[in-house]
């Protein structure tokens, strides 16, 4: 890497207006996600009079929202420029996270969580579009890790932080401690949200007169990366594009497999098992023990991002490893009669399976990024994201249900399938990126590229047209 290059990427990921940008929206993501649980339990039930099963429907509301939107934002950063519409879904959803407080039936929160989720959605796929764009191959498995550690570190202090909040101002005004919690973290994202707006960059080639990169640098990025096909390209040639190609089809069954490997640690299992066990255990030990599954979480999720950046040839013992790490896991956790301390160990490894997300999404990101279609790759990731919260509507409640605690024999064989399943689509997916390795993109103006198009080639007029496809 030269230095003008290194001083680019330092400049991207250091300097706070990609990579701390995104991992900062991410910490707040995470946060207001965590609010709603932490306003239940400090007085909105009460306030409210939920009952029966209305509490799983407003965390349904959420994911309904989430994965209806996955696809409209693929679509919206297309024609509106994602440095204003990802900063500017923060400062909606920040202001939703506000709006909470101000519910005072049912129907209203049900509304508000929806409307929440809806543009939520828009952030960690875009995150992923957005370092796509800008990093090579052997860049952006870290950076992903690091994005997605974020998140955990903000799980892990959501809940001191909410309580703080609620003792703090609880009775202090007029208003309830748990309308503070929604106010106080709705108020926190908006400066970020404003500072994405005045800095946060498009891709490569659609900034302009941007303050801190010059020319050369805008220069410098887009010939670091595999040429795209023209951002005027229009989107009804999308589904035939999408539809035809195998692409989207096998790296959203990989991400839908991959999130069934994070089952042990989405469902908070070691926390229905603490609580099933609690005479055991210390009073504080449900809030204080399973900060340690998520402490693995981070440091194996962005250990394996930069051991994946190193090389290509990393990926597949890192997905051998993934895969061994969770079958040990499930394996133990079958035991019925297994010591406890070797059940909370098995529990902590579980966080291991994290490191799907840098593999995961880092290797997408390259296969997609390397054909040149933008638009392609924006739908690609965020129906990715789509498929996972389509799979959790009914994945923990059929194979992890509380009801089981504190043993789910069903869901660990399921894990130990899932493993195998995980397994033998990475062998669908190297097909896909080796397949992609050898078809090359070449944009060329009106009038030329005939001679150029064959095996192998993709020739791309300026107007968006593709010329010929072998």
């Amino acid at each position: 890497m030269s230095l003008l290059e290194k001083r680019l990427v330092r400049k991207l990921a250091l300097d706070c207006f990609i990579l701390v940008y995104c991992c900062a929206a991410y910490f707040f993501n995470y946060l207001d996600r965590s609010a709603f649980a932490n306003a239940y339990v400090s007085g909105l039930k009460e306030s409210l009079n939920l009952g029966g099963n209305q509490y799983s429907i407003l965390i349904a509301m959420f994911t309904a929202g989430s994965c209806v939107g996955q696809i409209p934002h693929a679509l919206i950063i297309q024609k509106v420029a994602p440095r204003f519409w990802l900063p500017f879904t923060l400062i909606v959803w920040s202001g939703l996270t506000m709006t909470s407080a101000a519910c005072r039936t049912y129907a209203q929160l049900c509304v508000v969580r929806f409307l929440q989720g809806f543009f939520e959605s828009s952030l960690y796929s875009g995150t992923i579009y957005i370092l796509g764009s800008w990093y090579k191959p052997l860049e952006i498995a870290k950076r992903t890790a690091i994005f997605t550690a974020v998140g955990q570190v903000g799980s892990m202090f959501a809940g001191v932080m909410m309580t703080a909040m609620n003792k703090g101002l609880h009775g202090r005004t007029s208003l309830q401690g748990w309308q503070w919690v929604f106010i106080i973290n709705g108020l926190l994202g908006l400066p970020f949200g404003i500072f994405g707006l005045l800095y946060f960059p498009n891709t490569p080639s659609t900034t302009h007169h941007n303050p801190y990169l010059t020319p050369t640098d805008l220069s410098l990025a887009i010939s670091r990366l595999p040429p795209s096909k023209p951002h005027s390209q229009t989107l009804t040639t999308l589904p035939r594009r999408l539809l035809l190609s195998p692409t989207l089809y096998i790296l959203t069954l990989y991400s839908l497999i991959s999130c069934a490997l994070e089952a042990i640690v989405l469902q908070d299992l070691f926390l229905l098992w603490l609580k099933s066990h609690a005479h055991h255990f210390p009073p504080h030990a449900t809030t204080t023990y399973p900060l340690g599954i998520q402490a693995v979480s981070i440091v194996s999720n962005i250990a394996a991002g930069y051991i994946l950046d190193v090389s290509t040839t990393t990926r597949l013992p890192m997905i051998l490893l993934t895969g061994i790490l969770q079958l040990v896991v499930a394996t133990l956790l079958l035991i019925p009669t297994l010591p406890t301390p070797t059940t909370i160990f098995a529990f902590y490894l579980s966080g291991t399976s994290y490191i799907v997300n840098p593999l995961v999404y880092g290797w997408a990101s390259t296969i997609c990024t390397r054909n040149g279609d933008d638009a392609a790759r924006a739908v690609i990731l965020y129906v990715m994201s789509m498929v996972q919260g389509v799979l959790w509507t009914f994945w923990g409640v059929v194979l992890y249900p509380a009801t089981d605690a504190p043993y789910w024999r069903k869901g660990y064989v399921a894990l130990i399938v899932v493993v195998f399943a995980f397994w033998g689509c990475t062998g669908a997916v190297w097909w896909v990126d080796e397949r992609g390795e050898r078809e090359v993109v070449v944009v060329v103006g009106e009038g030329e590229g005939e001679e150029m198009a064959g095996r192998g080639v993709v020739v791309v007029r300026e107007g968006g047209d593709e010329l010929k496809r072998d």
